[in-house]
């Protein structure tokens, strides 16, 4: 009898030990305890360098919307649409500047370059907030693409950093009429870049990594 009953606590011992093992397994932890975190990836935005090379490659898939009978969108990337902006179409970086690339992040155009603050009157409007600032240090802008009127589109920035510095909202305005060549056209916002765009665009709309640009519909 007593073997018995010592087979049979053997048996429930090793019954606890299996069952224990297959909780473990499948992910079960005692109270008060967590379980590790899952470890995540975080993509870094693929810059590109803003050339004329890609200013061209911009300026081509633009100007492939001219004919009626052609396409009636066509994309570009971050560093095409920027180069045609910057160096073909608008000509609006700050004198000086080097090293400028592009990225395209979520749903905005990202520019960044190596600038001299005195070029465009940063440490002026910045003020105190400046002293944390070299002579030359890294311009981003970022934001999205507006057709104001045929003929005429804007760049609106809504993000602004000089070095590590990110520029409050209300004097991004301010720092961009620095930027800014020129008078500011009618209906262009205070915080944008003007730009010339061919008559046949409607629409420019910033997604997915790529930059669509859509002709006037016939």
């Amino acid at each position: 009898m007593f073997g018995c009953i010592r087979r049979l606590g053997c048996l429930v011992i090793l019954l606890a030990i299996a069952g224990g093992a297959y909780m473990y397994m499948n992910g079960w932890r005692p109270l008060g305890t967590a379980a590790a975190p899952k470890a995540t990836t975080v993509a870094r935005p693929m810059w590109e360098p803003i050339t004329a090379l890609n200013a061209e490659r911009g300026k081509r898939q633009v100007e492939s919307l001219r004919d009626s009978r052609g396409p009636v969108y066509a994309n570009l990337t971050g560093a095409e649409a920027a180069s045609y902006i910057f160096l073909s179409a608008a000509r609006q970086l700050p004198k000086g500047a080097e090293n400028a690339k592009a990225s395209v992040q979520g749903n905005e155009l990202v520019v960044r370059a190596e600038v001299p603050l005195a070029e465009f009157g940063a440490k002026k409007v910045l003020g105190p907030l400046a002293g944390i600032l070299g002579d030359k240090d890294t311009l981003l802008l970022g934001g999205h693409i507006n057709v104001v009127q045929p003929g005429l589109g804007e760049f609106v920035v809504t993000r602004l950093k000089v070095g590590k510095l990110t520029v409050p909202s209300p004097l991004i305005p301010r720092l961009i009429s620095e930027i800014r060549r020129g008078e500011r056209p009618v209906g262009v916002a205070p915080n944008a870049l003007p730009m010339p765009v061919p008559e046949f665009i409607s629409d420019v709309r910033i997604a997915n990594g790529r930059i669509t640009v859509y002709k006037n519909a016939p």
